[in-house]
């Protein structure tokens, strides 16, 4: 007796009495011969079922979940009430050719002259924006063909790096060379098919691009999925004369926040080689950094596009689910999951995702998305438009990271804002935040394990990586009615959050709670699992994906060690235009000085 939990309806709850929690995750960090142990405990059919449980039970999960009454009705995918149109934006043609919604958002943009910075002095360091690779490209000061061959041979200095750190899990130089000639024929033939013919964009290794495998990194995915065409977002790329420098690195099956992967080797933060980038879009992420791409896709089902952007200290965007189609990519049937685009600048975050975006049948069917739409950042409308944006802060929660460096930075940005550009900062409660964790893990993780079953079954669990089976083992444990449960808070999410967007306009938090965690050498032959290091980097992120929201991780600056730190901010549903905008006038306000990776390589202008 005395077990069961009732919440009241919610409607009912009374957001004034809401208590902030600090989240405390209890599990044990785990490396080498100790994780081998752990994963053999907890794959043994009674033991391991038990520990499972008592893991879940310290951590409340049971609680939230099974003990708890909920009277919401289960919401299984995101729901959006209809939404007010942004102000100050044009709209995109979703039925239109990418290549003329990458011409509309080039007029988007503000003024730019490449030609002055050409010849400019390199210091301060910034990275290079594709109008910069453009007009190398129309000025005959360097060619497609002239980069990739820059690309190639910094492939094979990666090659034969000891540990092994790849960027790319899936590299054809001649393919490589083949699209590049044929993106110089049309320059020289006065005929790019668009501002991004010619620019260099990786495939995270869960979207399929030919002639590459879909492996999701791991070492047997291939085997039962072969890839036959294109992904629709890569397909949109590829009609604009994008050029894809083969499948980049990732967590294993986006199976975790770190980016370790000892199939292949760990992907290095450019930033500190000694450091995560982040997961599970490793790769791209530091590829962008590097300045090895101007471009890359990942996908984000827990922050995959956002964490690893912020670590390495450029800008992703998390779409509102639906508003990209995630036909073609290895995680296509979850309803947390979406393909993002990764970039060095907001501007270029803008005109991939305007190539993109464009939602599948089924999802115009189910969701009924609001047209398309990115912000005149060329109109003089813009600057009033800025002042007029409402900005919701749950300040315990914003402060609630592994060091103040992180929130007094963000905190830094948010006064800047209101000084320069009249955002009004409002103080917002989010309630049941645990809860949303929970909810979170218990629904990506039963469609993970939804569709990795059959091939566990057929003995490729023995295959994956130690981290991935410690996650599996806990995926399984959760019954229908967890998920269920998941699905019922999730509705009572969405209410409290459209609640709080009739007052505010996005809500603003750090990217993650801590910056890039160093790498343990015990790590990179079995892996790792550090659920501690894995609640800091997603405590921010998961509002995005249970409840569909867009977000953007755009960068701010750096912490006391020189790491880079990211700004999320959270719009309404289908509001990219709104967190574009504002992403925009941050890095305008954070733009100086940029530091240079330590890992930094141009390919555009090489001396």
């Amino acid at each position: 007796m005395g077990k069961k939990r009732i919440m009241l309806p919610v409607e009912e709850v009374d957001i004034s009495a809401v208590k902030y929690e600090n989240e405390v995750i209890k599990a044990p960090h785990l490396t080498g011969f100790l994780l081998k142990l752990f994963v053999k405990i907890i794959e043994a059919p009674l033991l391991g079922s038990l520990i499972v449980y008592l893991v879940k039970k310290e951590n409340r999960m049971v609680e939230l979940l099974r003990n708890t009454v909920i009277p919401e009705a289960p919401m299984f995918k995101p729901e959006f009430p209809p939404q007010e149109p942004e102000p100050g934006v044009i709209i995109m043609e979703e039925d239109g050719k990418p290549e003329d919604r990458v011409e509309s958002a080039l007029k988007c943009l503000p003024h730019y002259d490449p030609a002055s910075l050409w010849n400019a002095d390199s210091s301060p360091f910034r990275y290079w924006k594709i109008r910069d690779y453009a007009h190398a490209y129309r000025s005959r000061l360097a060619t497609p063909s002239m980069v990739a061959e820059h690309f190639i041979s910094v492939m094979e200095e990666f090659r034969n790096k000891k540990p092994p750190a790849p960027l790319l899990v899936s590299f054809d130089a001649e393919d490589l060379r083949k699209q590049a000639a044929a993106s110089t024929q049309r320059f020289q033939e006065g005929n790019p098919l668009s501002i991004l013919d010619g620019i260099f964009v990786a495939i995270k290794d869960d979207i399929d691009c030919l002639p590459h495998p879909s492996k999701g990194a791991t070492i047997w995915m291939h085997e039962v999925r072969p890839v036959e065409k294109d992904a629709v977002s890569v397909s949109r790329l590829r009609s604009c004369g994008v050029i894809f420098v083969g499948k980049a690195n990732m967590h294993e099956l986006g199976l975790g926040t770190s980016g370790n992967n000892p199939n292949y080797g760990t992907t290095r933060n450019p930033h500190a080689p000694e450091r995560y980038t982040g997961g599970s879009s490793s790769g791209p992420a530091a590829l962008v950094a590097s300045g090895l791409c101007s471009a890359a896709l990942g996908t984000d089902g827990g922050g995959s596009v956002r964490i690893p952007s912020s670590l390495c200290g450029v800008v992703g965007l998390k779409t509102t689910y639906g508003r990209t189609s995630m036909i073609g990519s290895i995680c296509d049937s979850g309803t947390v999951e979406i393909i993002g685009p990764i970039a060095s600048t907001v501007e270029d975050v803008m005109l991939v995702y305007a190539a993109i975006l464009g939602s599948s049948p089924a999802d115009r069917i189910c969701s009924k998305p609001a047209p398309p739409c990115l912000p005149n950042l060329s109109s003089s409308e813009s600057l009033n438009v800025m002042g007029t944006l409402r900005l919701g802060k749950y300040t315990q929660w914003f402060n609630d990271v592994y060091s103040t460096d992180i929130s007094d930075k963000c905190e830094d940005v948010l006064n800047m804002l209101s000084k320069n550009h009249g955002c009004k900062v409002t103080e917002i409660i989010i309630p049941e935040l645990n809860e949303m964790r929970n909810a979170h893990i218990v629904s990506i993780g039963s469609e993970s394990v939804s569709s990795l079953n059959p091939h566990c079954y057929d003995g490729k669990i023995s295959k994956m990586t130690l981290d991935t089976r410690t996650n599996l083992a806990l995926f399984r444990s959760f019954a229908a009615s967890d998920y269920v449960a998941a699905q019922c808070l999730r509705r009572r999410l969405m209410y409290y959050h459209m609640e709080i967007f009739k007052n505010v306009d996005i809500i603003v938090t750090p990217t993650t709670g801590m910056t890039a965690p160093i790498i343990s050498p015990s790590a990179l032959k079995f892996g790792e699992s550090n659920l501690q290091v894995g609640g800091y980097l997603m405590r921010f992120v998961v509002a995005a994906n249970l409840l569909g929201l867009p977000a953007i991780s755009v960068p701010v600056g750096y912490d006391k060690q020189g790491l880079p730190i990211g700004l999320q901010l959270i719009g309404r549903p289908w509001g990219e235009a709104s967190i574009l905008r504002l992403a925009s006038a941050v890095e305008e306000l954070c733009g100086e000085p940029k530091k240079k990776p330590a890992q930094f390589y141009d390919i555009l202008k090489v001396k």
